[in-house]
């Protein structure tokens, strides 16, 4: 019975049996069963027999899992299955007009009617099933929504964040100051004191129109002409100068400073961080002590 049982399967919400099961229990070829269906098509109506669809078959393959039906083509057939409900497996039986599908044939209702019987006691529980897995479906829904907003999130804020680099990580760290830069819609200021063309090369990034002032000390890398040729494709560019800051601070629309470890030509060659300073007065405290001491 529990051999029967396990070859029970569920197909567009009804209890069946496919033909080549049923062959092998009535010690039969497939092909025979079937063509005494059709030979008698008239006792077999769509409630009683019906011939798989792809879709039918692949959730069948589903239920059943790795079986003989994963096997050429249909389970070594070039046509679809039919399947069987409970009355068009008796009414084989009939048609058979064997011993051995008779007997067979009594088993199976015997199995269908324990399987009506389990599911008939076991409703309640089914029903309370079905409202868990519904409620988790909800859940899960609810929760990927949350998930992809806080990973949605993330990746538009990254900046703002604590970030640190590695040795080595020369491209991530490039890719991150450059997203700072671009996110200036009117004005940057970059505070470094050790800048040259690679420094240059990053500020290229911004977008159009966006004023740029670095502050850095005399002796700095860059001369006249590089700051015209920048100015020339990438306007505008103004270099100050002042010897009052020790680390290195890129300010974004005077609104967001960044704290940066290292000056931002030699990103990722060495371990180091860029972090929001969260500190409103900051900025302000920041831009007026270089309108104080800084030197054109």
């Amino acid at each position: 019975m529990e051999k029967l049982n396990s070859l029970i399967y569920n197909i567009r919400k009804r209890h069946v049996m496919i033909d080549s099961d049923l062959a092998k229990l009535y010690s039969v070829e497939t092909s025979v069963l079937n063509r005494a269906v059709k030979r008698n098509i008239a006792r077999f109506p769509n409630d009683f027999c019906f011939q798989l669809t792809f879709e039918d078959y692949t959730n069948l393959k589903c239920q059943i899992g790795i079986s003989s039906l994963d096997d050429n083509s249909y389970g070594g057939r070039r046509t679809l299955p039919y399947v069987f409900t409970e009355q068009g497996i008796y009414m084989l039986a009939s048609v058979l007009r064997s011993e051995v599908a008779i007997n067979v044939s009594i088993s199976i209702m015997r199995a269908f009617a324990e399987m009506r019987h389990f599911i008939s006691n076991n409703n309640l529980l089914f029903e309370r099933i079905s409202n868990v897995e519904l409620k988790q479906l909800e859940y899960e829904k609810k929760t990927d929504t949350q998930l992809k907003q806080i990973f949605d999130y993330i990746s538009e804020n990254e900046e703002s964040n604590q970030k640190i680099f590695f040795d080595g990580q020369i491209y991530d760290a490039f890719s991150l100051i450059a997203r700072l830069i671009k996110k200036a819609g009117s004005e940057l200021v970059l505070i470094d004191n050790y800048v040259d063309i690679g420094t240059l090369n990053l500020l290229s990034k911004k977008k159009e129109n966006v004023k740029v002032t670095i502050f850095t000390l005399k002796k700095t890398r860059l001369n006249n002409k590089d700051v015209t040729n920048f100015n020339a494709q990438y306007p505008t560019l103004e270099v100050k100068y002042t010897e009052i800051f020790h680390d290195r601070f890129l300010i974004v629309d005077n609104k967001y400073a960044y704290h940066i470890g290292a000056s931002i030509k030699d990103a990722g060659k060495k371990c180091f961080g860029i972090n929001l300073i969260e500190n409103n007065g900051f900025v302000k405290d920041v831009l007026q002590r270089l309108k104080l001491q800084t030197e054109d």
